[in-house]
């Protein structure tokens, strides 16, 4: 801090300084030669270099008070049982200079947020604008027209101040990104009619091929059933006469069947009575053969032969008890 800059506003003398602080009211004085500054002080905000004095002046003040603010701490330091009256008193002091220094430099900060609020309202209504052309390629033709007619209604002057030449370049760069958009609009409007007509065209075309579709069909069902009917009669005729035939032959087939039944039957009865024959045939010379056996045998033992058959023939026929021949 500059002990020359703060001496211009007050000085506290270092011999009187603890009265300065723990008297109440002791240094109103010395806020007092401030305020006489401060009070003597004209501001001017039309100029840079009157804005600058009011800062050099405000910076001025906060300085006093971090002189005064400092003065205080060290007393604190030096006097620890007198910590309130000096904390008070520098309160007091603190406040009275915060309340000061801001009223010293209120012009200029009311002149920031007037600047800050005016070049707010410029950037704002140019976003506006930037803004009015960001959707314009997915909105109606009546909708591009009136945003069109706004942004052509807006006035590039004087009143625009600093920022008319940015006013300019966005006011004709939303009117030709508008009027691109309106001519695309009308063109996409032209092309969906075009597309409603092909598409009504081909709906009618196609109706109308359905129409002969339906008709030829019509007359293919009925020639079809016709066609259908006759074959049927055809069919009807050809299964009568199919199973004319059928019969007949069937009746030709059981003929023949029972015909070639009575002659198997014959040939099997006549084998089966030629094969009983050839059996007794062949029982009756095996039986002879066995029967001229055992009349041999009576013969070799001594009976003639007309009494060796009759013993055979008598024990052949079972006449004799106990006794057998096993053929």
């Amino acid at each position: 801090m500059s002990e020359t800059g703060v001496q211009e506003l007050v000085t506290i003398p270092q011999e009187t300084a603890f009265k300065v602080f723990t008297t109440t009211g002791a240094i109103d004085p010395y806020l007092a030669q401030i305020r006489t500054v401060i009070d003597d002080f004209k501001p001017d905000i039309s100029t840079p270099k009157g804005r600058k004095e009011i800062a050099s002046i405000a910076y001025k003040v906060a300085q006093a008070k971090t002189y005064i603010e400092n003065i205080g701490k060290e007393l604190a330091a030096e006097a620890k049982e007198l910590p309130k009256k000096i904390d008070a008193c520098r309160k007091h002091a603190r406040d009275t200079l915060d309340a000061w220094k801001d009223e010293v430099r209120k012009p200029l900060t009311d002149w920031e947020k007037a600047e800050e609020t005016r070049i707010k309202g410029h950037t704002d209504a140019l976003q506006l604008m930037a803004d009015t052309i960001r959707d314009a390629p997915a909105l109606d033709q009546q909708t591009l027209r009136d945003r069109l007619a706004t942004i052509q209604a807006i006035e590039v002057g004087p009143s625009c101040e600093e920022f008319e030449a940015d006013y300019g370049r966005a006011k004709q760069s939303a009117i030709d990104a508008l009027t691109v958009a309106i001519a695309k609009a009308e063109q996409a409007e032209k092309d969906r009619a075009e597309l409603e007509r092909l598409r009504k065209a081909e709906q009618e075309r196609a109706e109308k091929e359905r129409q002969e579709a339906l008709t030829r069909a019509a007359e293919e069902k009925a020639k079809a059933e016709a066609d259908a009917a006759a074959q049927k009669k055809v069919e009807a005729a050809q299964a009568e006469t199919a199973k004319a035939q059928r019969e007949k032959e069937g009746a030709e087939l059981r003929a023949a069947q029972a015909e070639a039944k009575a002659k198997k039957d014959l040939e099997d009865a006549q084998a089966k009575e030629a094969a009983e024959t050839a059996r007794r045939t062949a029982d009756k010379e095996h039986r002879g053969r066995i029967n001229r056996a055992a009349a041999a045998a009576f013969i070799e033992g001594g009976l003639d032969e007309e009494d060796a058959k009759a013993a055979v023939v008598l024990i052949a026929t079972g006449k004799i008890p106990a006794v057998s021949i096993q053929y």
